[in-house]
């Protein structure tokens, strides 16, 4: 028995009729307690053709306080910085985390924005989780040559306290998931069930930037410089490519992170198809660049009608958590994520006295290389995630 396991609660927001923003879905929310005690989402509004807007939302808890429906509020952010559009008129503001960063005092929203560059990290920064002020694309130092700035990015979340750097020194800490070419699920050769482990499938990484911010300028909140590869697929439900969900949150035990993998199920009508799982990763409290835990079967994988059909089928995407403290349940999470890339869901979790044993696979020799941008390579890269067409097939259209 996994001592992580997710018990569903219900499924808590889906398309609203009538609804423009939201004709092809409402999914993958941030979830953050406002100034006023609430719990907020922010949850993607997906319109026609794929475009994007990060929403804002009131959960409303029934009189057990089990999160039961919500109330809309209006958005958060619409495209509307050249880094969030495409020339044809497209583009996107996606998968939303927000964290309280105790040393800055604010709440820091990071999500994809989608321009003509293909998907990227932004920032934006707020005291009230209703006014949203944006500071911007994240830039990174080059990592063993390679513009991490020029390469595809999501799925990003910052620590909300000061971590030591691998200098020892207190950072800001962000999790993210660079796509380096030659890394999707798509564009990965030969039969995932004789392969070894590979380092460069998508993986999960931490990079920092130091909190001396002597200028006063919050837009420096968005430069890292440095980097680490914190964990590549490794299991048999992630072997495909692992990326980050809810943003960490400190338990008893280290920093608790929900994530994502993603393995192959087979094909159908010579498509591959894909199933997006969610697990379980715990890193040390003293060094979040030491993974101590991950959970060898997943937390959760899609099961209900409404997490195996929808826009991308077979998608539980875990991207908010709120500890119930309100409860006076401290060891109880509560996990909001995205079901078929169609609708909310809502599951607990409730955090073991102890951890199960666990020991890291050992690191095999990678059999891809990270190719950078603009080089040649013998694997193509995969569709655009913008196409639609391509949603049921490849696992690049999913964020």
């Amino acid at each position: 028995m996994n001592p992580f396991e997710l018990h569903r609660i219900c499924m808590l927001m889906e398309p609203e009729p009538g609804n423009r923003m939201e004709v092809e879905g409402v999914l993958n929310p941030a979830a953050t307690r406002g100034p006023d005690g609430h719990l907020y989402l922010f949850p993607r509004m997906v319109a026609k053709d794929n475009y994007s807007r990060i929403g804002i939302a009131r959960v409303v808890f029934d009189g057990a306080g089990e999160p039961r429906h919500v109330e809309r509020l209006g958005v958060a952010l619409h495209p509307e910085a050249p880094y969030e559009r495409c020339s044809n008129g497209g583009g996107g503001c996606e998968d939303a985390r927000v964290t309280f960063v105790e040393p800055l005092g604010h709440y820091v929203m990071t999500y994809t924005a989608l321009s003509d560059r293909g998907p990227r990290i932004a920032f934006a920064n707020s005291e009230d989780l209703i006014h949203w002020r944006r500071l911007g694309l994240a830039t990174f130092e080059p990592f063993e040559g390679i513009q991490i700035d020029d390469v595809d990015n999501k799925d990003a979340s910052v620590f909300p306290v000061a971590v030591p750097d691998p200098s020892g020194k207190p950072a800001l800490a962000i999790l993210h998931r660079p796509l380096f070419r030659g890394t999707r699920p798509e564009e990965i050769n030969g039969d995932p069930e004789t392969r070894v482990i590979d380092l460069h499938r998508e993986s999960i990484w931490i990079s920092y930037r130091d909190m001396d911010i002597k200028d006063g300028s919050q837009s420096r909140l968005c430069h890292f410089t440095s980097h680490r590869r914190l964990a590549a697929p490794v299991e048999t439900w992630e072997r495909l490519k692992v990326g980050c969900g809810a943003p960490p949150v400190l338990t008893r035990h280290g920093w608790m992170l929900l994530y994502h993998g993603v393995s192959e199920i087979g094909h159908e009508k010579h498509k591959r198809r894909f199933r997006y799982s969610a697990g379980v990763m715990v890193l040390s409290a003293e060094n979040p660049s030491k993974v101590i835990y991950r959970s060898p079967d997943p937390v959760l994988t899609p099961e209900l009608s409404q997490e195996r059909q929808g826009t991308i089928a077979n998608v539980v995407f875990p991207t908010g958590v709120d500890r119930r403290d309100d409860l006076g349940s401290p060891d109880r999470y509560d996990v909001y994520y995205g079901m078929a890339d169609t609708r909310i869901g809502v599951a607990s979790l409730t955090v073991p006295e102890t951890l199960p044993p666990w020991s890291p696979m050992a690191p095999s020799r990678s059999k891809l290389a990270i190719s950078p941008p603009g080089d040649s390579a013998e694997i193509p890269p995969g569709p655009s995630k913008t196409d639609p067409s391509q949603h049921e097939a490849l696992p690049a259209g999913k964020p």
